[in-house]
């Protein structure tokens, strides 16, 4: 892997010592006096903006950065797809005396990281349909000794000494892992945090023999970050849609037999000269471990988007200063991940809480309706401010089920479809000025409000625009609803509409450069369906707008069954990258979920509307 400075290239890696750092970089990459100076300057507006708020100081110290002759690369990302840590190890590892393979569930990992970090030797996991792809890292490091954690099978390899933990043969099934630094570790985020945090000099790691050890037990279902990543239940890992996978210690095995002397002890091999590394709850274990049996440190972020919150963004929004390497496909590419930052940088941090990013990180309960009455929905039942006060009482009966923050919304109908022809497009354009006494209402509540497009013969984009002044408010997203998009000789009631995901695309990339052009923060674009035919072409979609957050509102009714087999079939090759909504229909579902209910629902939805 290749980093590339401001006027040089050079590879980093366990064979480059400081020394030899320092020499390529006065050979090639020598400043000039009047780069100097323009450092410095840069240096003391950076001092002078101390007095701003923490994150523009940070943000006038990234712009010295940029200015100043120092690495500027874009970011690099190892996507260890399938948590195997393979890619880690052929990143940082040149040769390696010695390799660890774990068994694919958690709580092997768990074991076999609390082993390598201490002894610097790369961790790699095997997954079930792996093993070749192990045999060949194990030749390209030319190890000679390998410890197996778990259930793997014996690596391949005429002179390799193969040890195995006898411990984990103790507690098949229920493996243990290392009470890291005296704490539990009882959910998945928490096992990758503390895989993070590692010290190879830690002495609970360095002594002889390991004491009693709380046993890891992963719910049914979730064996393995593989597996929670890629079944239904865990399809939105990457992107953090379905949470952390739960967990419980629950017991203890004595592991007083093993020992590190058992196999050959290596130097951490970063010689001063590793990236910065960035890593999410949502990174592999294997690759973490190897990372810091590398001896490079880790910056462990609260999500891969560092506008998550302020104290994610200060955490990397200095990231230029070195060649950065982050860990997980959740990262995207080193060009996207790079976008993020710059759009973590400038964009404008007003939504409740401090956040510039609309999703992950809290979940809405929203009343749907439009300001005329109730005919269209809950919402227009009451005036503004008693619909708010209705919405918080709901939303606080789902708080005990989330982790995250509840917070209330409204999806506003801002064009209703129209049985009669009207203007001709057989859609009802309500004037921005009716909405904005219930926006200023939700708006008022810390919540958020969602303006709903029912477009009947009218292009969407065009409807979207129309309602540009609204969108320009930090927390108004936006809604399209296929069931009302009418083909040039249909009429609403008849069918039900579809759109092509080529027209979405149209909306999307305009509300994305709306959004980036006024440095506001993520809008959410929701997408209605409950017909696949609704959305034509979904796959084709174009995701790829960081100042978006999608979401498929799923909106079947009926009773339980129904909804779940409408539920399911939506979810049937959707993009991890898309959020998942849920409406509650007060008079036609038999019966309406209750909040426990519906927050138990797998994937549990972020957005959730009441009509």
């Amino acid at each position: 892997m290749t980093f590339v400075s401001t006027n040089c290239r050079h590879r980093w890696g366990r064979q480059l010592t400081v020394a030899a750092v320092a020499s390529l970089l006065l050979a090639g990459c020598a400043t000039t006096e009047e780069e100097s100076t323009r450092a410095q300057s840069s240096t003391t507006s950076t001092e002078t903006s101390q007095a701003a708020s923490p994150r523009e100081a940070a943000k006038a110290a990234n712009r010295a950065i940029k200015a100043a002759p120092r690495f500027q690369p874009t970011p690099e990302v190892l996507p260890d797809r399938d948590y195997s840590g393979i890619d880690a190890s052929a990143a940082l590892f040149e040769t390696s005396e010695t390799v660890i393979i774990s068994g694919p569930s958690v709580p092997e990992q768990l074991r076999a990281a609390s082993l390598a970090v201490p002894s610097h030797a790369p961790m790699l996991r095997f997954t079930g349909v792996n093993a070749a792809a192990i045999n060949q890292e194990i030749a390209r490091l030319k190890a000679s000794t390998v410890l197996i954690v778990g259930n793997a099978p014996d690596p391949t390899g005429t002179e390799l000494t193969i040890l195995r933990d006898t411990g984990t043969f103790k507690a098949v099934g229920e493996l243990t892992a290392l009470e890291f630094h005296r704490h539990e570790v009882g959910t998945l985020e928490q096992a990758v945090r503390a895989v993070a945090a590692l010290d190879p000099a830690d002495p609970q790691l360095l002594q002889a023999g390991f004491a009693a050890m709380p046993v890891f037990t992963n719910q049914p279902g979730v064996e393995s970050q593989v597996d929670a990543a890629v079944s239904p239940q865990g399809r939105a890992a990457i992107t953090g849609n379905n949470g952390s996978a739960p967990a419980r210690a629950n017991d203890t095995v004595d592991f007083s037999e093993v020992t590190l002397d058992a196999f050959p002890a290596q130097s951490a091999t970063d010689g001063g000269v590793a990236p910065v590394i960035v890593a999410s709850p949502a990174s592999g274990i294997p690759a973490l471990a190897t990372i810091r049996a590398y001896g490079a440190d880790i910056r462990m972020m609260d999500y891969h988007d560092p506008r998550i919150n302020e104290a994610t963004l200060l955490q990397v929004i200095g990231l230029q200063e070195a060649p950065v390497l982050a860990v997980g496909q959740q990262f995207g590419t080193g060009q996207s991940f790079a976008q993020s930052i710059d759009l973590a940088e400038a964009t404008d941090y007003s939504l409740p809480g401090g956040r510039a990013l609309v999703l992950p990180g809290q979940r809405m309960i929203a009343y749907y309706g439009h300001p005329s009455g109730p005919a269209l929905g809950v919402m227009g039942e009451y005036p503004p401010a008693e619909a708010v006060a209705h919405l918080q009482e709901l939303t606080a009966q789902y708080q005990p089920f989330s982790a995250e923050p509840v917070v209330p919304a409204f999806e506003i109908i801002a064009t209703v479809a129209s049985a009669g022809p009207g203007d001709g497009d057989y859609s009802n354009e309500t004037d921005p000025a009716e909405l904005i006494p219930y926006i200023d209402a939700i708006t008022a509540a810390g919540g958020y409000a969602v303006l709903d497009l029912q477009p009947g013969r009218a292009s969407l984009l065009e409807q979207a625009k129309r309602y540009e002044s609204l969108l320009l408010r930090p927390n108004v997203s936006l809604a399209l609803d296929p069931e009302w998009k009418l083909g040039p000789d249909e009429v609403p009631l008849t069918q039900v509409g579809h759109v092509d995901a080529a027209e979405i695309n149209d909306v999307s990339q305009w509300l994305a450069q709306l959004t980036r052009e006024h440095h506001l923060p993520q809008k959410m674009l929701v997408l209605h369906q409950f017909q696949l035919q609704m959305i034509r072409n979904r796959e084709q979609l174009d995701l790829d707008h960081p100042e978006l957050a999608f979401v498929l509102h799923a909106d079947g009714h009926g009773v339980p069954a129904e909804k779940f087999a409408t539920f399911d079939a939506l979810l049937t090759d959707l993009d991890p990258r898309i959020f998942i909504a849920w409406k509650n229909f007060i008079d036609e579902d038999t019966p309406t979920f209750t909040p426990q209910e519906t927050f138990a629902i797998e994937p549990k939805p972020y957005f959730v509307s009441y009509q």
